[in-house]
């Protein structure tokens, strides 16, 4: 069915579409009979089709990579080294069967030289061969089953995609492509069999290994040459322009880039569906797979931030008749009540009604309905954990991802050329490199002994935060002013929260660099190990970095405040207290604070930043071409684009799953995280679309067969939301003291709870240096404070302290074993792959083993009659 919001873009993917310098300082390939060094004069460039810039002078051959490098005025000794390693490099592409084609600057004044890349068929069928690239061998011919849901997706609705400008694709079976076989895959022409992603990652794994020392096995791959300066960038090249001045109504998409700009990027697409499969055709299965699932979540937000508003909705309207608000603002009646002074000596008493505003904020987000909220919410994100395995199953069959980290994905070069040891691989019984487990340990305990230094940095910032709200909190208490003395709690939250915000976007950069030379030296086999062990350090960190500090108020601020004869102290200072209504107001307050405030400093970040280099760098080519000094070719406008990066998706990942935490862990203070985390998300796919399609360099087409560690971080973080709720609810709350009240005192009602939740204490009994001077209240003879204590000396914790604290204990307990136990069921009962996808895969190998078994037969046949019954016996 299609979803509102449409994110996920389910009739696009769900009905199962696969498809398949100087010349001097370089050697070129001369694969091309015949054919020279390509030189364009600007007469050339003026003329041809609007798609001229993605073909070499032939016309006929596609560029498949650019690279970059600077023309040096000097010619000094680095200079030369580096000349001396494209020549190198350039040789050994040339050697592997590549074409490469140097562009001719506009002027002499032109500060870089570009070399276009082309793969021919013979290194496209040979690297498609060894890679196990899957490609078409026949039109899928079993039927989706027939149920309410299929007959919904064909329903009309405002969400869906265009079919004019996006049809359907039509859905094949593949098999690993073999050159012996060629014959056997659907292909209408050897140009268009490869898609421009699969060439571009074939081009890709060459330049990655191809060596630039001949007598040093460790200096390798186009990335070191960026490093070291040998080249200044390396990129697959975009379709053409992403924009057109004509409609596309009427004139149509100039190429795929356009179209996924108008129909994808646009914000007059904001309520449309993905086109899930365009995405992974252009940018590669990677990448398309982080916005399925971002926009999988955003449709599950829609959900969550639906009941959010319900429950904020019926808090707002039950706040009039809220007995515990009502007692407090009672300014005759128990808000008159005198309290004990908030801090040593200056602070003076006060009147509980000076909370009023605290106990309706309060109240908003700590009653009856965040209990109930918080339980649907713990098991939202199990339905969201598993029903998002399932739609990474059938995407995975969609898009030949089954079987990648085990069948296709390669070795890093880093690893070939860096490990020190040599084993015979179980698998191939050939020799392999090979990192042994004393070679292994060390670098893995360092590690763990530079993330623990980390994370105590982190700590020893909170400790900071929490110093500072101690030390603003006395300072504001002890003003002459009413006004600025009774909103010291909140000028408090706020300002803690937003220096918290700060130290936690520094040490995240800072923790980003250590943890990228951490796993770089442990020195990881795949790429898919080396970003995930890449994930848990940054999510291990960015936990502590982003949750710490609500961990504090939520389970630590006013747990331990001892009594006025002996108060409970941090360093000397007396610890700060909850208000007089609770903690949730201030727990609250910080998520907010945290969870908005990181998003719109990353949004801006990630695109606004951007925007502005792109601008400057790309102000001289459009002038240049604007006057008619030369011609501002795609090449050039690529290299005046942001680089996403080695790791481009990981921010991306991050600040998802982060947000994904403050919706979940501690969500029962916060009704509406799901709203603001989806109205965040609204904007965030659409910012994220415009980045990649205008502002970023085409990216390598990387595959990946899931999220990664990803996903067990997220079902981490759903599970532990259910301990965290359940404790927030039974410690932090009111809920369970409340109920406790009706319960024993109350009759089933909650008047004259106030009273019962503040204990009596005589002033006299009051600790050597904390009892107030110059107070303006004569004659007290008892005050009142939060907690449940005995009204003597030495004023120990009341039989309904006991009582209560069994209570919670109680509720936690049922609690997260109901939810458990519900999640298991849920669990359960939904399958990780949908029948109808298994019973495709079970085709498609019913297909390959047909495919072998003929093989084997023809190639008896050709070997002799002997050879043919040996080869049918074998079969």
């Amino acid at each position: 069915m299609s979803n509102p919001i449409g994110f996920e873009g389910v009739d696009s993917a769900a009905n199962g579409t696969k498809k398949g310098a100087n010349a001097s300082n370089i050697e070129l390939s001369d694969n091309i009979k015949n054919q020279p060094l390509h030189t364009e004069s600007s007469a050339e460039k003026s003329k041809g089709k609007k798609d001229e810039d993605q073909f070499l002078k032939d016309g006929k051959s596609k560029i498949d990579y650019v690279m970059v490098y600077k023309n040096e005025t000097k010619e000094g000794e680095d200079e030369v080294r580096r000349a001396k390693r494209r020549k190198e490099f350039f040789a050994n592409l040339k050697e592997e069967g590549l074409i490469l084609e140097q562009a001719d600057p506009d002027t002499d004044e032109d500060k870089n030289t570009f070399i276009k890349v082309h793969a021919p068929w013979s290194v496209l069928a040979r690297y498609a061969e060894e890679l196990k690239i899957k490609m078409p061998v026949k039109e899928n011919d079993i039927d989706e089953p027939t149920h309410i849901w299929t007959f919904l997706r064909k329903v009309p609705n405002p969400f869906s995609l265009s079919k004019e400008f996006i049809p359907q694709e039509t859905n094949y079976f593949t098999l690993a492509f073999v050159r012996s076989r060629e014959d056997e895959f659907i292909m209408e022409s050897r140009d268009t069999f490869f898609s421009g992603t699969t060439r571009s990652r074939i081009v890709h794994e060459i330049l990655e290994k191809a060596r630039y020392d001949p007598d040093d096995r460790t200096k390798f791959g186009f990335e070191h040459m960026v490093a070291n300066g040998a080249l200044a960038a390396c990129f697959p090249l975009h379709d053409g322009d992403w924009h057109s001045d004509q409609s596309l109504l009427t004139h149509g998409s100039l190429n795929n880039r356009h179209l996924l700009y108008e129909e994808w990027a646009s914000p007059k697409r904001f309520y449309k569906q993905q086109p899930l499969n365009l995405i992974r055709s252009y940018f590669g299965e990677k990448i398309g797979l982080y916005f399925s699932w971002l926009g999988y979540y955003t449709i599950m937000l829609t959900y969550a931030a639906i009941f959010g508003i319900v429950t904020f909705v019926i808090s707002c309207i039950t706040l009039g008749s809220s007995v515990k608000v009502n007692e407090i603002c009672n300014e005759e009646g128990p808000g008159s009540l005198i309290m004990c002074p908030l801090c040593n000596e200056r602070c003076d008493y006060w009147h509980l009604s000076s909370s009023c505003f605290y106990s309706k904020l309060t109240y908003l987000f700590d009653n009856w309905t965040t209990v109930v909220f918080a339980f649907v919410m713990s098991i939202w994100a199990t339905m969201f954990c598993e029903f998002w395995k399932r739609r990474e199953n059938t995407l995975q069959y969609e898009w030949d991802l089954f079987g990648f980290e085990d069948n296709e994905e390669n070795v890093r070069p880093e690893f070939e050329a860096k490990a020190p040891d040599k084993r015979i691989s179980p698998i191939t019984m050939l020799s392999e490199p090979y990192l042994a487990l004393r070679t292994k340990f060390p670098r893995i305990a360092a590690s763990i002994m530079s993330i623990f230094f980390m994370i105590l940095l982190v700590v020893a910032a909170v400790i900071s935060v929490i110093i500072y709200r101690i030390a603003i909190k006395v300072a504001l208490a002890r003003t002459n002013s009413e006004f600025v003395s009774s909103m010291s709690s909140i000028v408090t939250s706020v300002t803690a929260s937003l220096i918290s915000v700060i130290l936690i976007m520094i040490l995240q950069n800072v923790y980003e660099r250590v943890a990228v030379w951490l796993t770089d030296l442990e020195l990881h086999r795949t790429e898919t190990e080396y970003e995930d062990s890449f994930v848990l350090k940054m999510y291990l960190f960015a936990f502590v970095n982003y949750y710490s500090t609500s961990f504090y108020i939520a389970f630590l601020k006013g747990k331990i405040p001892g009594n006025p004869s002996d108060y409970g102290k941090i360093f000397g200072l007396r610890q700060e207290e909850c208000d007089a209504s609770g903690c949730m107001q201030e727990l609250f307050i910080n998520i907010a604070i945290t969870m908005c405030g990181k998003q719109f400093f990353n949004n801006f970040m990630e695109l606004g930043a951007p925007v502005i280099l792109n601008c400057i760098r790309s102000y001289k080519g459009k002038q240049e071409e604007k006057t008619g000094r030369g011609k501002y070719d795609q090449w050039e406008k690529d290299l005046d684009l942001a680089d996403l990066g080695p790791r481009g998706l990981f921010k991306e990942y991050l600040e998802m799953v982060v947000q994904f935490g403050f919706t979940t862990i501690f969500v029962c203070a916060f009704p509406l995280a799901p709203f603001f985390a989806l109205l965040n998300n609204l904007i965030e796919i659409r910012l994220d679309a415009f980045k990649f399609i205008s502002q970023l360099r085409r990216p390598y087409a990387a595959r990946a067969q899931d999220i990664g560690a990803w996903y067990a971080i997220l079902l981490g973080v759903s599970n532990l939301s259910v301990l965290t709720n359940a404790l927030v609810l039974a410690f932090t709350s009111e809920f369970i003291p409340q109920a406790v009240y009706r319960r024993r005192g109350g009759n089933g009602t909650l008047e004259g709870y106030i009273d019962f939740s503040l204990s009596h204490f005589n002033p006299e009994d009051f600790e050597p240096g904390t009892a107030p001077v110059d107070s303006t209240y004569n004659n007290i003879t008892d005050c009142r404070y939060r907690g449940f204590y005995e009204s003597i000396p030495p004023y120990d914790y009341n039989y309904d302290y006991w009582v209560i604290l069994t209570g919670k204990l109680f509720f936690v307990l049922i609690f997260e074993h109901v939810v458990f136990l519900i999640k298991f069921a849920v669990a359960f009962i939904i399958p990780d792959v949908p029948d109808f996808v298994r019973d495709q895969i079970r085709r498609e190998n019913y297909l390959a083993q047909q495919a072998l078994h003929e093989a084997t037969l023809q190639s008896a046949l050709k070997d002799g009659p002997g050879a043919r019954n040996r080869g049918a016996a074998n079969a």
